[in-house]
């Protein structure tokens, strides 16, 4: 046999044997090539249509997640928790991320990249606690250990606001600006899939909570369109259920702005 006619056998020969592994992959290990998608459209009072990738609004922020229904899957969920311990940074008066998912159990870190003080809370819902107030370059770590939605305020800073969605599954995203959604290692199996949106109307949400078959020729949740609460405020009381003292007003938390 010729060096050229080998160099090409050789080149067809390892052809084979990669499609052949990717062939006998077990179903589950194929199925984690490909995320979950799905697709958010957000329907806001007085539009003509739901703003989609190419329509109106910014669609980002909406929580999607899957909880395994079938035996396989919960065991699967079992191992698939993630190590890494995620930031919500304090900085120019605000929270960022804004929106955060976690499952049941993580900690979360909040450090405090301001050249003054903040004060952390949460009082409603989810997770309660009130970090006090905590000086530039610090941070505090908090362990979300039950499920339900955290409603973050600073008790300095009226408008700061943010929210930590703790869910009781390893298989969550947030849409993007374009209401894009991808999942991703997600085992073969039953789910049921949750539908979280800050703004949403909780009758809507709820009627978008369904079961998914997730395998190999299935990864596409489809598309979810949620309602827009028109009453929707970020308008909040402090720690102390009070109106915000104005700075300069004698307030001790402003001595260091």
């Amino acid at each position: 046999m010729s060096r050229p006619t080998a160099l090409a056998f050789a080149r067809f020969a390892v052809s084979c044997a990669a499609a052949v592994c990717l062939i006998t992959l077990p179903p589950l290990l194929r199925a984690q090539t490909a995320p979950v998608t799905a697709q958010v459209e957000i329907s806001e009072p007085g539009l003509q249509q739901a703003s989609t990738a190419h329509g109106f609004a910014d669609a980002s922020g909406v929580a999607v997640w899957l909880v395994p229904l079938d035996e396989g899957a919960k065991r699967a969920a079992q191992s698939a928790r993630s190590r890494t311990i995620p930031k919500v940074t304090q900085k120019n008066k605000a929270f960022e991320p804004r929106v955060l998912v976690v499952q049941v159990g993580a900690q979360v870190q909040f450090p405090n990249e301001d050249p003054f003080f903040h004060n952390v809370f949460s009082l409603f819902n989810g997770k309660r606690f009130d970090l006090g107030l905590y000086e530039a370059g610090s941070s505090k770590t908090i362990t979300f250990d039950r499920s339900g939605i955290s409603y973050l305020f600073c008790n300095i800073h009226p408008e700061m606001s943010a929210v930590v969605i703790v869910v009781e599954t390893p298989y969550f995203a947030l849409s993007d600006r374009a209401g894009r959604v991808a999942i991703p290692a997600v085992p073969d199996g039953r789910y049921e899939v949750q539908v979280w949106y800050e703004r949403g109307v909780a009758d809507n949400l709820n009627s978008l909570s369904r079961a998914a078959l997730i395998d190999g020729s299935s990864r596409s949740l489809g598309r979810f369109q949620v309602a827009v609460n028109p009453d929707f405020t970020l308008a909040h009381k402090n720690k102390y259920g009070q109106d915000y003292i104005a700075p300069g007003s004698g307030n001790p938390a402003y001595s260091r702005p």
